[in-house]
């Protein structure tokens, strides 16, 4: 390390005031947290508290003005092997989210309690690395929507800590999906707002498909014809080919749930539910009077 004096950029007259107020100054400058991978502002930050530290103590800056010392705190002519003094090897600071620690001796000037103002709490000796300033983290949601809104997309208001934020969902979403949204969790983390589809009246998924029973009247399915039939999106024309049998399924091709995550669309897959009327009129009871088959001919 160079002359700790030089390194802080005071005289040697400097007065313990002038000592703390360079090194808070540079400490601040160079601190890691505001210099990210920045390996020059790391070095220096460890040069200047490595400097504060040796002369911030009375007795070593009163041995190294005298000349019985190096800037290392070493005697001078004597620097075993591996030997750093005080603080000039890179194992001498942990770098943390809480910043650099100074470790060795604490210096008579307080090293923690610098560290505890810097910033509001930003780093500092071994108190300061624990406190530090508020971590930033995740926060969760647990949003519920509707079919039709998973279906083709919305936007839902939520309150986060006490803001209110958007949340957009995409078109198509799958149960249980998370958006992430960033910088709205604590101390700038992420919010994730895990997304569920509420269970629908009438419609039921079925991996990309969406299935729904249609009910139809028996002259429909005898005589066949056009049918309107609920999808996600709206109602569509159907056509019921004459001669169906409740139970019957048709399928709907790309009316299913949108495509997404690399997958195509999904098919609307309609079955027919043959329902009579309630309570059967005597016309009817006359009309089918003559029929006579058997619907459970080669079944079971």
């Amino acid at each position: 390390m160079a002359d700790p004096y030089n390194v802080l950029g005071v005289k040697k007259s400097a007065s313990e005031a002038e000592l703390k107020k360079a090194f808070r100054d540079l400490a601040k400058k160079h601190h890691p947290d505001k210099n990210k991978d920045n390996p020059a502002s790391e070095k220096k930050f460890k040069e200047v508290s490595a400097a504060y530290e040796l002369l911030s103590d009375k007795e070593k800056r009163a041995a190294y003005d005298r000349g019985e010392i190096d800037e290392n705190g070493q005697p001078r002519g004597f620097a075993p092997q591996g030997a750093h003094g005080f603080g000039g090897d890179a194992g001498h600071f942990e770098f943390g989210f809480g910043g650099a620690q100074p470790g060795g001796a604490r210096p008579g000037g307080g090293f923690e309690d610098i560290f505890a103002d810097l910033f509001g709490g930003l780093g500092g000796g071994r108190k300061g690395a624990r406190q530090g300033r508020p971590q930033a983290a995740d926060v969760r949601y647990a949003l519920t929507v509707s079919l039709e809104d998973a279906f083709a997309g919305t936007s839902q208001r939520i309150t986060l800590g006490g803001k209110t934020v958007d949340v957009k969902i995409p078109a198509g979403l799958e149960d249980g999906q998370q958006v992430r949204l960033r910088g709205q969790g604590q101390n700038g983390g992420d919010a994730i707002v895990t997304v569920t589809i509420a269970p629908h009246r009438i419609f039921q998924r079925e991996g990309r498909n969406v299935r729904v029973e249609l009910p139809v009247s028996l002259k429909e399915a005898v005589e066949g014809g056009k049918v309107n039939v609920p999808t996600p999106s709206g109602k569509i024309a159907l056509t019921v080919p004459a001669g169906s049998n409740g139970g019957k399924t048709l399928r709907l091709k790309g009316r299913g749930w949108p495509a997404g995550g690399g997958q195509a669309a999904g098919d609307l897959l309609v079955t027919l539910k043959l329902m009579l009327p309630e309570p059967v009129p005597a016309a009817l009871k006359e009309a089918v009077s003559g029929l006579s088959y058997d619907p459970r001919q080669g079944w079971g």
